[in-house]
């Protein structure tokens, strides 16, 4: 039996739970397709899944919800072999094994094929982190090109995603971020940002007199409160990240929370936003150079205890991305 290296992790915990073993190269049915996975991104969601707190996941698993890489086999004759393709969502790694691994089995239904020659450290920082910035703020948001946005979260890899889309898109781009380090400014003005905030948890103070159209929420409900009050009547907050790792809002009162003509929306993104995401579109933006995507730390897969270490640290400034070979 043909055999691959995986990811596991046995029981809920921190980085250290997570182990390289030799597991069995899946077998596609028809409607799968088998990828020999390239490169995957680590994300936010993967962490809390490896703390144990996404409801219903089974242990052992191999975690990611995401992956890129080249087709192996695919049964019903949707792709090639060799064929470049990322998928993500769907229930991967959580319902069913997912990209932390060397090869990866999921639905042809949920697979996009990718035109593309970056490297494979750019491609696999890509479908999961597009798809959210993407589809926050035009699903979500309904950006125009004459909003204000605001990122709260800036120096997230989706943050930095979605400040470079929007700058793009015509829009006057804020950002947030709790460290006064010249780095971290730095970092968020190559991805567009025009405007710094340093965040002390009252951001609306420092904004009252020059609100926004739009507030990208993605520290979560640690800072929703005081994001409600950064936007303009009829402005729109979307939720999309918990990077706070603060779930619930305590003594949630809407009437006194959202302001009058305030709208609170939210943003998860699953298979059906993926497959809309026009990653190649978004390609071809960085390889031209036009959409800054900021890759902070590329790992391999035999150091991916690491890996989440640093994500737990949130000391990447950038996607954070592991490669296979």
């Amino acid at each position: 039996m043909a055999t691959m290296k995986a990811a596991v992790i046995r029981e809920p915990g921190g980085p250290e739970k997570l182990k390289v073993e030799t597991l069995p190269i899946p077998t596609p049915n028809d409607g799968e397709v088998l990828i020999r996975v390239k490169a995957f991104g680590i994300n936010r969601s993967e962490l809390f899944t490896r703390q144990g707190h996404s409801p219903g996941v089974q242990f052992p698993r191999v975690l990611g919800i995401e992956a890129t890489g080249v087709v192996e086999k695919c049964p019903g004759g949707q792709f090639k072999a060799g064929q470049k393709v990322a998928t993500a969502m769907g229930g991967m790694g959580r319902d069913f094994n997912g990209g932390y691994a060397e090869y990866t089995c999921v639905k042809a239904s949920n697979t996009q094929a990718l035109e593309t020659d970056l490297d494979w450290s750019i491609v696999g920082a890509v479908p999961e982190m597009l798809q959210t910035a993407h589809g926050s703020l035009f699903k979500a948001m309904q950006i125009t090109p004459k909003d204000r946005v605001l990122v709260r979260g800036g120096t997230t890899s989706v943050g930095l995603a979605a400040a470079a889309i929007a700058k793009n898109h015509g829009c006057f781009v804020a950002g947030t971020t709790r460290s006064s380090n010249q780095a971290s400014a730095d970092v968020m003005r190559k991805s567009g940002v025009d405007q710094v905030i340093i965040d002390d948890g009252n951001v609306a103070e420092k904004v009252k007199n020059e609100k926004f159209d739009k507030v990208l929420e993605l520290i979560g409900t640690a800072t929703l409160r005081d994001s409600l009050q950064c936007v303009v009547q009829h402005g729109i907050v979307c939720m999309t990240g918990i990077v706070g790792n603060k779930w619930t809002i305590d003594d949630f009162n809407p009437m006194e929370v959202i302001p009058p003509a305030v709208y609170l929306t939210g943003y998860s993104g699953g298979p059906t936003e993926f497959m809309e995401t026009p990653l190649n579109d978004l390609l071809k933006q960085i390889e031209k150079g036009t959409l800054p995507v900021q890759v902070g730390k590329v790992y391999k897969l035999d150091d991916i205890a690491q890996a989440h270490e640093t994500m737990d640290k949130n000391a990447a400034r950038g996607k954070i991305v592991v490669l296979t070979e």
